[in-house]
């Protein structure tokens, strides 16, 4: 494949990637962004605000805006850290956290990778996890500068 195909596929990706969460955000009611700052609470389980910065790249003002628009749609709750009582951490609500588009979603791309060997995936996962630290690095420049 050329640098060029690479590029192109690249930028194909993220259109899919965007427009994907485009439509979710459509019917949910919520940005991409906060979308995934929804996703990334599931995931992780309660975070702090600071965690949720360092996990999206995302300015500590921004991120607080992003809560509050999760609280409002009934996603999402502020709560006291048991560990200093000085801090919130932010955990999901359990209504809306993974809705069935995202369950469809993980299921058809379980079925893309379970089509690789155990080696082209571990190449896979290399390349994603290399591209999403540059996204991050490049959206923390973003959001900084």
């Amino acid at each position: 494949m050329s640098e060029l195909e690479g590029a192109d596929l690249g930028r194909e990706l993220s259109t899919a990637v965007v427009m994907f969460h485009e439509a979710v955000g459509t019917r949910l009611g919520l940005s991409a962004s906060d979308q995934r700052a929804l996703a990334l609470i599931s995931r992780h389980g309660p975070l702090t605000a600071g965690q949720l910065a360092e996990y999206t790249g995302l300015t500590p003002g921004a991120i607080t805006g992003m809560i509050d628009r999760l609280e409002r749609a009934g996603l999402a709750r502020r709560e006291p850290d048991p560990s200093d009582r000085r801090r919130v951490r932010v955990s999901g609500t359990g209504t809306g956290g993974q809705p069935e588009v995202f369950r469809e979603l993980a299921a058809a791309m379980n079925e893309i990778t379970s089509r690789y060997t155990e080696s082209e995936q571990r190449a896979i996962a290399d390349y994603l996890t290399r591209t999403i630290e540059v996204l991050r690095a490049q959206t923390r420049k973003l959001t900084e500068g």
